[in-house]
């Protein structure tokens, strides 16, 4: 299959050629011709698969002659980062053609933002919350949108931005097109569908939750005090060149970075307490080889991009087992080969397991010559184990079930003509 056989344009064509794909990947095969006939889609493929190619070739299609009269297409997504990565893309694909896009995010002069709306754009790239604002200064401005995309999904409910969808659908022309695009498969998802799509196709291109193939998966045992040091040692004695390495807190990210520092390495880190500005340059060194490892929290594990990253490293496991799926889905993209390393302690050799179950596949445990476990450590006092883990949502006890004593009732003797007697 090429992508001239799925009914693409040459300058379209041209375009992926000359970035250096040869063939669609599987969700590239089966959603572009459906969203081609104008239907509604809710497609849930593995991170790294091409989703964004998926929706965004056949939209400029559409758009290419509209001149940027009206603003035609609205794509969500939930973080800036990945925002900013979707516009390049679509401006890599749109070279030959004359699409104007707008990123709408926060961080970026809104006034700026408002004159580019004025002067005319084909396709507006957005965070919920920003586009919220923008339509509530503009009603008109979603007015004459055909297609409305929602990418990551999932991703975009766990961080609260429900209210947000909520308010944008309404403002929508009735007979618009919605493309669903999410890496994991929720009830959360699956409620959001039932609001926003009209008669969807399902395109389903693997198990639910799926790790992709080419990522090679792999988690050591340590005990908690040596894992900095470990994490250290496989970065320098393995030569990783460019590393990903995921931390569950920001303080965990922080105390990371100081420690890998004093081992040599070249290092950022970025998380919540960060500015976006400041995120964004140490991204960018990142991309540009000028820091060799990168250390973050969840909060980047949508967000990034990262062309050929071979490595991801879990310094420790996401609070959420299906985080894992993302995290480690930020290396092996389109088809290329990745390592996805995790480091667990006695506190998380339990937590594997859950995601073992998620994946639906055993992940390999081994032990790392020098950073043997001690076998006679053992688990804290409960209250320190949920300290630990304060982060995870506190589960709500159920009452107690009453217990109601039987009564019995004692039964009268029936009398008899000898008992009247």
């Amino acid at each position: 299959m090429s992508f001239k056989k799925l009914g693409l344009i040459e300058p379209l064509t041209n375009a992926i050629k000359e970035m250096g794909y040869e063939k669609p990947t599987t969700i590239q095969q089966r959603a572009i011709p459906i969203i081609m006939q104008k239907k509604d889609i809710f497609a849930t493929a593995q991170t790294g698969t091409g989703k964004t190619a998926a929706f965004s070739l056949p939209m400029l299609q559409r758009f290419r002659k509209n001149g940027a009269n009206n603003t035609k297409g609205l794509i969500l997504s939930p973080t800036r980062e990945l925002c900013v990565q979707i516009q390049n893309d679509i401006k890599n694909y749109a070279k030959h053609l004359n699409i104007k896009t707008l990123l709408l995010v926060s961080g970026k002069d809104i006034n700026t933002q408002r004159k580019h709306i004025r002067e005319g754009v084909d396709i507006i790239i957005a965070t919920p919350g920003r586009m919220v604002e923008m339509a509530e200064q503009n009603t008109n401005l979603l007015s004459n949108i055909e297609i409305f995309v929602l990418d990551e999904a999932d991703r975009m409910l766990d961080m609260g931005f429900v209210k947000e969808i909520r308010k944008i659908h309404p403002l929508l022309p009735k007979n618009h097109q919605t493309l669903l695009f999410s890496a994991t498969f929720s009830d959360k998802v699956r409620k959001l569908s039932k609001l926003i799509l009209n008669k969807p196709i399902f395109i389903e291109t693997s198990k639910k939750n799926s790790t992709v193939d080419t990522i090679n998966q792999m988690a050591y045992m340590v005990d908690t005090d040596k894992k900095a040091a470990l994490c250290a040692y496989l970065i320098g004695s393995r030569n990783f060149e460019q590393v990903l390495v995921f931390t569950k807190t920001k303080q965990s990210a922080d105390f990371l970075q100081d420690e890998l520092k004093k081992d040599g390495l070249k290092v950022g880190v970025i998380h919540g307490d960060k500015t976006k500005a400041n995120r964004l340059k140490t991204l960018t060194q990142f991309r540009e080889g000028q820091i060799k490892v990168l250390v973050a929290t969840d909060i980047a594990s949508r967000g990034l991009d990262i062309e050929e990253l071979p490595y991801v490293i879990n310094y420790e496991l996401p609070s959420l087992s299906e985080d894992y799926v993302h995290r480690v889905g930020r290396t092996g993209r389109a088809g290329r080969k990745g390592e996805a390393i995790s480091l667990i302690d006695i506190y998380e050799k339990y937590d594997i397991k859950d995601i073992e179950k998620v994946i639906g596949q055993k992940i390999p445990k081994d032990v790392v010559k020098g950073f043997e476990p001690d076998p006679t450590i053992r688990r804290k006092d409960t209250e320190e184990i949920k300290l630990k883990n304060e982060h995870k949502k506190p589960q709500k006890k159920q009452p107690a079930k009453k217990h109601y004593k039987k009564t019995t009732q004692t039964k009268r003797r029936k009398t008899t003509k000898r008992d009247g007697k």
